[in-house]
């Protein structure tokens, strides 16, 4: 990779939907030479997929929360199934450390997340963060050597 492919991510990084005459014409490239780069960086899994960023106020989602799991002995693949199949579950890390797994989850209500915490709580200790605001939202690092 290099400092053409980090421009063309930080890019992207901004612009998901950026067209590829834009993208060229913002990396230097001619459209040919920006396809071929994308296609390596997909082929060579740096670029995963382009995603869709959406406001989960927006569709109902008034809370999110963080919530930090140790499963009870013998229950961690119990643990990370259940994880697996909450949909209200948008994000898990299994992690090292006192828990196991760190999950960001999304709820309507506190009585939407009561819920679903109290599936979980029978399979495992939980503590549980409400997140007042994302000051720092997911972003792509620097693209260093």
């Amino acid at each position: 990779m290099d400092d053409i492919d980090r421009q063309i991510l930080t890019i992207l990084a901004a612009d998901a939907r950026i067209s590829l005459k834009a993208l060229s014409a913002q990396a230097g490239l001619s459209s040919p030479s920006t396809s071929e780069r994308l296609r390596r960086l997909e082929e060579n899994g740096v670029i995963q997929g382009y995603t869709l960023n959406v406001n989960l106020q927006a569709l109902g989602y008034s809370f999110q929360s963080l919530v930090r799991l140790k499963p009870l002995p013998g229950m961690l693949k119990k643990v990370e199934l259940m994880l697996q199949q909450i949909p209200e579950v948008i994000e898990c890390d299994k992690v090292t450390g006192e828990d196991c797994f760190i999950a960001r989850l999304v709820s309507h209500s506190m009585e939407q997340l009561d819920q679903v915490m109290d599936k979980l709580a029978e399979s495992a200790q939980c503590n549980t963060s409400i997140v007042k605001t994302t000051p720092v939202k997911r972003r792509l690092p620097p693209c260093a050597n």
